[in-house]
């Protein structure tokens, strides 16, 4: 007798940049005022986009804010994103998509942020890594009490 099982599949078929930009909006003047280490504000969002059956884009959103002696240094935003085939049982497909795929993307987009900023001439910044499995559970906190 032949069993008919599905077989489990995660697999991310290509990973690409959908947006970015970098200003330096006080160009060269500011490159004078960076004797102290610049203040740095991330923000981070998860989108996830259904393509069709098994097919998933999900973008990982970065803005990243830096100060220096109180004047924007840089402006920096990266949607980073992964086109995935997810064939797995429906109630593990979210923690797939919003914890796991998320964190196997973060190294190339920590990557992207890292040489572009040197590459503008400002100083290095490599983000530390990031709790996926809290942002989602924040983020599910928060869908819960506007509802």
């Amino acid at each position: 007798m032949a069993e008919n099982t599905q077989a489990n599949e995660v697999s991310i078929n290509m990973q690409y940049i959908k947006d970015m930009s970098l200003e330096v909006p006080h160009a060269p003047q500011i490159f004078t005022k960076m004797a102290t280490p610049p203040q740095i504000r991330v923000d981070l969002n998860i989108d996830g986009n259904k393509l069709n059956d098994d097919q998933y884009e999900i973008t990982l959103n970065l803005r990243i804010n830096a100060e220096a002696e109180k004047e924007p240094l840089f402006i920096f935003e990266l949607a980073y994103a992964a086109a995935c085939t997810v064939k797995i049982p429906e109630e593990q497909k979210e923690q797939v998509l919003y914890i796991d795929i998320p964190q196997m993307l973060f190294p190339y987009a920590r990557q992207i942020i890292s040489t572009n900023l040197a590459e503008a001439g400002l100083p290095p910044l490599m983000l530390t890594p990031v709790d996926f499995a809290a942002v989602y559970r924040s983020k599910k906190a928060q869908q819960k009490a506007t509802n």
